[in-house]
């Protein structure tokens, strides 16, 4: 499960926010039947970056007294809901996504996956490490000026930075509002662009 790959990992720095089991099971049961047309993303957990806005989890941009909890999902994570697909948790990031190392955090760095003795990449290091460590299928991450590529390209695993505007970043905390993307985080080319396929949208 999930859980039992999260608690396998041993890396407390991956996530700030996880989802209990009995919200997950919760989230699992509420997905219906598979159906790969409407919910091609059907039961496939995913991650969000802490600075993307899932309803009912605290968004801190890692900086407790920033958080907030939301009562609405960012339009991405939404999308990627109504495909079928379910959120496990929120990771890390160097705070207020301003960072390309991934170690400017109050909370415990997450391991470089591929060498922990390395930096893993920022500002987007907890998406990054979470799925080159299989923890789950795709994370979100954001990218405005290498955020996304950076901890990709050092975790081993693809991440891919559309064109502005292309995925909506409403329900992002901002960096650089006319820069901002929001970027996916997969281990293979072809996943990376079924989920992007999944949350394209303008709003």
């Amino acid at each position: 499960t999930v859980l039992a790959r999260i608690d396998a990992a041993g890396d407390p720095g991956i996530f700030i926010h996880l989802a209990t089991k009995e919200e997950l099971l919760a989230e699992a049961e509420a997905l219906g039947p598979f159906d790969a047309v409407a919910k091609p993303l059907w039961g496939i957990p995913f991650a969000v970056k802490d600075n993307i806005d899932v309803a009912g989890m605290p968004t801190t941009a890692a900086c407790a007294e920033y958080a907030y909890t939301p009562d609405k999902d960012a339009t991405v994570v939404a999308r990627l809901k109504a495909a079928g697909a379910f959120v496990v948790g929120k990771t890390n990031l160097d705070q207020f996504a301003t960072g390309l190392v991934g170690v400017r955090t109050p909370w415990p760095i997450p391991r470089n996956a591929i060498d922990p003795k390395l930096v893993p990449g920022g500002s987007s290091s907890g998406s990054a490490v979470a799925t080159a460590r299989g923890i789950v299928s795709f994370a979100l991450g954001t990218d405005t000026a290498g955020s996304g590529r950076i901890p990709a390209g050092l975790n081993n695993i693809v991440g891919l930075k559309p064109t502005v505007g292309a995925l909506s970043t409403t329900g992002v905390v901002p960096a650089c509002r006319t820069l901002d993307c929001v970027s996916v985080f997969a281990l293979t080319v072809d996943d990376a662009n079924a989920v992007f396929s999944a949350a394209a949208a303008h709003d």
